[in-house]
């Protein structure tokens, strides 16, 4: 214990000491760094980066222990690995980071230092018993009229990525606007919409398709979709197949097809009630 907090007062401490005088630009400086490290923040909760940050501080705990318990190996497999793992985050998230450059090259600094609106909107909702209803009506109409759906509700990781990709519309989840959405005639039919508590964000939406070569072949790209976005976020996505009317729900990369009402209510209640993710999503069956 002494050797623990040794170290943490060398590295730590001694790194967080305060200068002897604090002078007006120390101040200044401290503001614009604040501010970078909110937009960060904010930008990091609306992209799929977040789950990356959660990972990165598991990491950050994981080489503190190995530095104090002195396991040589480890960290010397760390030291050598840190740099390709940076380049390997900058590759593998480079559409994130780019998109977050050009959103700052188009916001203006100040009002978005003295504004929260767009970090608090960005905060998760839990959807009521009635936008519940209301989604699992609108599916069992379209499927009995082998209307083709891709229906998506946000949980704890934002979507808003995917949303900006779609047609906003910000209205009342209702059964009624949900089957008019996704009607052949309409302009709105293709692709996904995307529902954030008790509102309909955006209908149109474009989302990554899975690569999972062990999905049934039979399923097309609209299955595909609704798991590619499972895989990537904690949604929950529902989807309706237009060839046969058949209802399916993903979660966590996984598919389960051809389920009823009372099967996809049940599902839906218990993903409304539970917060972040669970190991045994598919308590009855899984789609290969």
């Amino acid at each position: 214990m002494d050797e623990l907090w040794t170290w943490f007062k060398v590295n730590i401490l001694s790194w967080l000491a305060p200068p002897k005088s604090i002078e007006v630009i120390d101040v200044i400086q401290i503001i614009i760094i604040a501010f970078f490290i909110y937009y960060i923040i904010n930008w990091l909760r609306n992209t799929r980066a977040y789950a990356l940050l959660k990972g990165l501080l598991f990491v950050l705990v994981f080489v503190v222990v190995v530095n104090v318990l002195h396991m040589d190996t480890i960290v010397w497999l760390l030291q050598n690995l840190g740099v390709v793992a940076v380049t390997a985050i900058f590759i593998i998230f480079q559409p994130e980071i780019r998109r977050g450059l050009e959103q700052m090259g188009h916001r203006n600094p100040i009002s978005a230092l003295f504004s929260l609106s767009r970090f608090t909107d960005a905060q998760p909702k839990r959807f009521s018993d009635k936008t519940l209803g209301e989604i699992v009506r609108a599916v069992y109409e379209m499927a009995e009229d082998k209307t083709g759906a891709l229906i998506i509700v946000e949980k704890e990781i934002s979507l808003g990525e995917f949303t900006q990709t779609g047609i906003d519309l910000d209205a009342t989840v209702s059964s009624q606007l949900l089957v008019n959405i996704f009607q052949y005639s309409t302009p709105l039919h293709d692709g996904a919409v995307i529902i954030r508590g008790d509102r309909i964000l955006a209908a149109t939406c474009y989302l990554p398709l899975s690569e999972n070569m062990a999905l049934n072949k039979t399923f097309g790209t609209r299955h595909r979709a609704g798991v590619g976005i499972t895989e990537v976020s904690d949604s929950f996505a529902i989807i309706v197949s237009e060839e046969t009317g058949k209802v399916s729900y993903a979660y966590e990369g996984k598919l389960v097809s051809d389920v009823v009402m009372s099967e996809l209510r049940e599902e839906f209640t218990f993903i409304q009630k539970i917060k972040g993710t669970r190991n045994s999503l598919f308590r009855r069956r899984e789609d290969d």
